[in-house]
């Protein structure tokens, strides 16, 4: 079952609540990544990783709170194809990637896909504040005390590579990884492939 709509909603309601200062569009961290400068982040490089089926291993089991307060967990989602993407709100390819995710996840709202971020340094205040300038209208777990959704991936997700997004089949294995930045049309293309697979 997919994730409850109040939940994505509830995300969002609170970040109008919470506000930011500034503008999606005049992102200066956004800016300095598009520019090359690097600073306040390490990146990965835009690799993307295929997991063929018979070699995607075990189902990973995650859990954690999300801005908003609400428990999320890989329970959650059986039968969905999952887009988990780590990121924080000063690293600037994640400011820079967020519109295609909004994007995309709008795209595919009713195909069975959830959208899911994983937080990894900031209180939830400034998550939603990010939601709110961003236009999030999906939930992140927040992962920057306990790293167990981290942890969960251990092997699969570099920590140092922020941000890291992660196509999971509906059987909930990895099924693909992008480190660094997304290419939009790549992750579209990913994500109809786990999508359109047929559980075993």
């Amino acid at each position: 079952m997919k994730l409850s709509k109040s939940i994505a909603a509830s995300c969002l309601i609170a970040s109008v609540l919470i506000g930011t200062s500034g503008c999606a569009a005049n992102d200066t961290l956004a800016q300095q990544f598009k520019n090359g400068d690097n600073k306040n982040y390490i990146a990965g490089d835009g690799t993307v990783t295929e997991f063929a089926p018979t070699n995607r291993g075990e189902a990973v089991s995650w859990a954690g709170l999300s801005e908003s307060g609400a428990l999320l967990s890989s329970d959650q989602l059986s039968g969905v194809a999952v887009v988990l993407n780590f990121w924080y709100a000063g690293c600037a390819p994640c400011r820079a990637e967020a519109p295609d995710l909004v994007a995309l996840q709008a795209e595919f709202k009713d195909q069975n896909v959830q959208f899911i971020g994983v937080n990894v340094r900031d209180t939830a205040a400034t998550a939603l504040a990010f939601d709110r300038n961003f236009k999030l209208t999906y939930p992140s777990v927040m992962d920057n005390n306990t790293g167990s959704v981290l942890l969960a991936f251990t092997g699969v997700v570099t920590p140092q590579a922020v941000p890291t997004t992660l196509v999971i089949d509906r059987a909930g294995r990895v099924s693909a990884r992008i480190l660094g930045r997304i290419e939009k049309a790549t992750l579209k293309a990913l994500i109809k492939t786990a999508a359109a697979e047929t559980l075993k």
